[in-house]
């Protein structure tokens, strides 16, 4: 069982990330059975594997193609929305959300960065990659503040895999054709 959870662990890690699947494309490199006799010094050849080809993609527009495509952010923001009956929107506005955090939650399992209460008492580190301090910034860590938001923190990042042609590459949601 633990070789099928490693065995999962780095299917996804592969997946996800470009510079350890190369490191991990050069353990199945083949070996050669006699190593000719040196003609010079040795010396430390790097390992080079070749970059996956193919059309890139930004993950950002990955994560955009994604929430078009399972909640229809990007009609909704695109949307002029004045013409429209506060009533109907917020019915809109309910589906969207649920929509869009389902999404998140499922590539980014976001969760806070500190687990205090918003408006609550706080002692931050001087971290200014988790913490962002503001108001009269004194003195020496640990600060003491009252928190105001509470931050947040993606447990994993699981983009899916993208496998469309170089013409699509910038494309978050085709045009639909209904054929009669």
């Amino acid at each position: 069982m633990p070789r099928l959870f490693l065995a999962m662990r780095l299917f996804f890690r592969v997946l996800f990330d470009g510079a350890f699947a190369q490191r991990a494309l050069a353990l199945f490199a083949p070996i050669p059975e006699v190593a000719p006799p040196p003609t010079s010094p040795p010396q430390a050849a790097a390992l080079r594997v070749p970059a996956p080809r193919g059309p890139a993609r930004s993950d950002a527009l990955t994560l955009l193609a994604a929430l078009q495509r399972e909640a229809r952010f990007v009609d909704f923001i695109q949307e002029p929305i004045s013409e429209f009956p506060d009533a109907q929107i917020g019915s809109v506005v309910r589906e969207i959300h649920k929509d869009c955090r389902q999404v998140l939650e499922r590539m980014f399992h976001l969760r806070p960065v500190v687990a205090a209460a918003e408006g609550g008492p706080i002692e931050a580190p001087a971290d200014a990659d988790r913490f962002r301090l503001v108001g009269n910034v004194t003195g020496q860590p640990p600060f003491r503040g009252r928190l105001v938001h509470h931050g947040w923190e993606a447990q994993t990042c699981e983009l899916p895999a993208w496998v469309g042609g170089e013409s699509a590459a910038r494309v978050v949601a085709p045009a639909e054709v209904e054929l009669a």
